[in-house]
């Protein structure tokens, strides 16, 4: 625990929430202020702030860090670091991206080796489209679900839950016999994609809204680049288990998904042991100390069907992250047939698809923060109709360079780098929606994508009278049509693409008045929120901000 001081601290201005003690080194006492709460009567220090005119006075904590980073007042980190694997928050960042990977990699596994499945198991064109719906279908639900568990008992439990019980069908692959065996185990090897709410909820309670896009983009975007690294690994994989069974393909394909049912068990362990629900601990131990709010399920579901900018961001999710499925299902596929390659060339070619994750994404959330730093949350909106419209003119333009080799995959890459892109920008705006029920916000939303490739995989790609490159042209129409549902997205605070926000309306009204009854904000529930109202302030266009402390330097007398 952090050894605590109280101090008085005078300053002009505006009242506040928090103090940076500048100039005074990370290894020295922090300083911050916290709303409401109690202080015991003792001699105080002094902090005086170099001001003539002392309008305002207020107590303070002195705080020594028991973090290596600097946060704010929700001990939320305030920059992401790759590199760094400090406890709680970049660890966390870790055990979560790479848990989401390989739910990626075990849902794609199959799509590579599919012209080798296909032959062993007899399976048609419609059994191949319909067990590539099963693998994303199923998510629906699972990550509807788990956006409640994360706000009920945390997005550790969530995350290492479906890894493990995900992992019996990555084994059970290596039985099936038949199209609906085949069906099944897709099916359930997809319930693992439910990890992304879980990755994105817990990035949103771990950073800053100054880095939450980046974060949220990083981490959800190396998830998918498991999506890219399956279409060369499984085939490598596939290779090696032929030379183990000396030639044996159909008994080689089997064996090869034990990999990725391995990898689900293992990481399902790491997650539990690694990672922590919130910068100020688990959930279990915060709500039985009542630091945390125990939620209704209820409650939260409610609050979050009742905002009708979850409905849209949920429509525009499905036409970003929805297609990247749909193309991980189709792409190779679409290069072993429509280009004569063998299996390996076609999984390498279609991999960079998916490769794109590793920066692509991550663009889109800077760019999300960074329009939002110069415009607000107007800049958010901005960036995501953007990204997504030009995402829709090149899926157009990939189909129509269906008789050239180099120019599909030309169009392919720079069309995936903008679905990336916009899943990125996509996540910069949803911890915005709503606080007290963000974990359902965010599982419905990354329900969102998959219900938008379902619907993609049964309009354009399992019928036998629409050829692969027309179901993409088709898409690529259908996603800028879909992403106009960012236009009528508007915060009363804030504004929309279009409006400019209203002054009268604040923050504390969004957030606390319009999710807490005056009861709950009496029993102290919406403590927390107060803060995250405070931190949230930046997202109002430049000239509504308030001003930054005019304190420059800060004394310390004991």
């Amino acid at each position: 625990m952090a050894s605590v001081v109280e101090v008085a601290v005078e300053t002009n201005g505006q009242p506040i929430s928090s103090v940076s003690a500048i100039g005074v080194p990370l290894s020295e006492p922090r300083l911050s202020y916290i709303s409401g709460a109690p202080f015991p009567t003792v001699p105080p220090a002094v902090v005086r702030a170099p001001s003539r005119k002392v309008k305002a006075a207020f107590v303070a904590r002195v705080e020594r860090p028991k973090f290596t980073i600097e946060v704010d007042s929700e001990n939320k980190a305030k920059s992401l670091n790759v590199f760094s694997f400090d406890f709680p928050h970049h660890a966390s960042f870790h055990v979560s991206w790479i848990g989401f990977f390989v739910s990626f990699v075990s849902t794609f596994a199959a799509a590579p080796m599919v012209a080798i499945i296909r032959e062993d198991l007899e399976l048609t064109k419609p059994d191949l489209g319909n067990a590539g719906l099963a693998a994303v279908t199923g998510t629906i639900v699972a990550r509807v679900v788990m956006g409640s568990v994360c706000d009920l008992v945390g997005p550790r439990y969530g995350l290492s839950i479906v890894l493990l019980l995900s992992a019996p069908f990555c084994f059970c692959m290596s039985f099936v016999t038949t199209a609906a065996g085949f069906l099944i185990c897709r099916m359930g090897i997809g319930l693992g994609l439910a990890t992304f709410v879980a990755c994105q909820f817990w990035m949103s309670c771990m950073f800053n809204g100054k880095c939450v896009g980046i974060a949220n983009a990083t981490a959800a975007g190396w998830g998918n680049l498991g999506g890219g690294v399956t279409q060369f690994l499984m085939p490598l994989i596939f290779r090696g288990m032929v030379q183990a069974t000396e030639g044996r393909i159909f008994a080689a394909w089997r064996w090869s998904f034990l990999v990725p049912g391995l990898l689900h068990t293992v990481l399902g362990v790491v997650v539990m042991a690694i990672g922590q629900d919130l910068p100020d601990g688990n959930y279990r131990m915060l709500q039985k100390t009542g630091q945390l709010e125990e939620k209704s399920a209820w409650k939260t579901q409610y609050l979050a069907c009742i905002n009708y900018r979850t409905w849209c961001m949920m429509a525009t999710y499905g036409f970003c992250f929805g297609v990247e499925l749909t193309m991980n299902n189709i792409v190779a596929g679409y290069f072993h047939d429509q280009f004569e390659l063998d299996i390996v060339t076609a999984g390498v070619l279609a991999s960079c698809y998916g490769l794109m994750n590793l920066f692509a994404r991550s663009i889109g959330g800077m760019l999300s923060d960074f329009t939002s730093a110069k415009y607000g949350m107007r800049g958010r909106l901005w960036t995501l109709w953007v990204c997504q419209t030009l995402e829709g003119v090149l899926c157009v333009m990939m189909a129509f360079a269906k008789d050239s080799l180099s120019s599909t995959v030309m169009c392919m890459v720079a069309f995936s780098i903008f679905v990336q892109a916009s899943e990125g920008a996509s996540y910069g705006i949803v911890p915005f929606l709503t606080r007290r029920s963000l974990g359902v916000a965010s599982g419905y939303v990354g329900a969102g994508g998959n219900a938008g490739s379902t619907i993609c995989m049964a309009l354009f790609f399992t019928s036998a009278d629409i050829q692969t490159h027309e179901g993409i042209l088709y898409m690529g129409f259908a996603i800028i049509a879909v992403t106009m549902l960012v236009i009528p997205i508007h915060f009363p605070m804030w504004g929309s693409m279009f409006l400019p926000g209203d002054n009268r309306f604040t923050e504390e009204d969004y957030y606390i008045k319009g999710e807490f009854t005056e009861d709950e904000v009496k029993q102290g529930l919406a403590t927390s929120v107060q803060r995250f109202c405070d931190n949230s302030r930046g997202e109002r266009e430049p000239k509504n901000r308030p001003e930054p402390s005019r304190i420059r330097k800060i004394f310390i007398r004991p």
